[in-house]
């Protein structure tokens, strides 16, 4: 991984092997980024996206592997009890089937590049878990 700090925020590159979410995390950490926004794009060839049942208050994963077009990686940067908390969702197409999929990021490995910008906002948003929602909600204090 390689990045370049801007008033704004963060451009990164990761390249052939990384892996997203723990790229990421230690440079959020590195940092001392307590709240931010994710954008990204590139290509992946291991990706592990969840789904989150409602009903049950569970996330379900599925893992792909093979060459996939990574059309879209959004989140935010938060925290919980002082640590970085990433909430990613991720697009990934391939391209010989033209099939798509969604949600959220647990895991992925880059085959060619991610182009990642990390947004800084001023100020921290903790996060705390919802027992009725069975997910980490944005927690606002006062």
């Amino acid at each position: 991984m390689e990045y370049r700090k801007f008033p704004q925020g963060y451009a990164l590159r990761l390249d052939p092997g990384e892996e997203v979410v723990e790229c990421l995390t230690r440079l959020v950490d590195r940092e001392h980024v307590r709240l931010g926004t994710v954008s990204a794009l590139g290509a992946a060839n291991d990706v592990t996206i969840g789904i989150f049942d409602t009903a049950e208050k569970k996330y379900y994963s599925k893992r792909y592997q093979g060459q996939f077009e990574i059309s879209a990686l959004v989140g935010n940067v938060t925290r919980q009890e002082g640590r970085p908390y990433l909430h990613l969702h991720i697009t990934i197409g391939n391209p010989t089937t033209g099939e798509v999929y969604a949600g959220h990021l647990s895991a992925c490995t880059i085959s060619a590049t991610l182009e990642l910008f990390l947004q800084v906002w001023d100020g921290e948003i903790d996060r705390k878990l919802s027992d009725t929602v069975g997910l980490n909600l944005l927690e606002f204090q006062a």
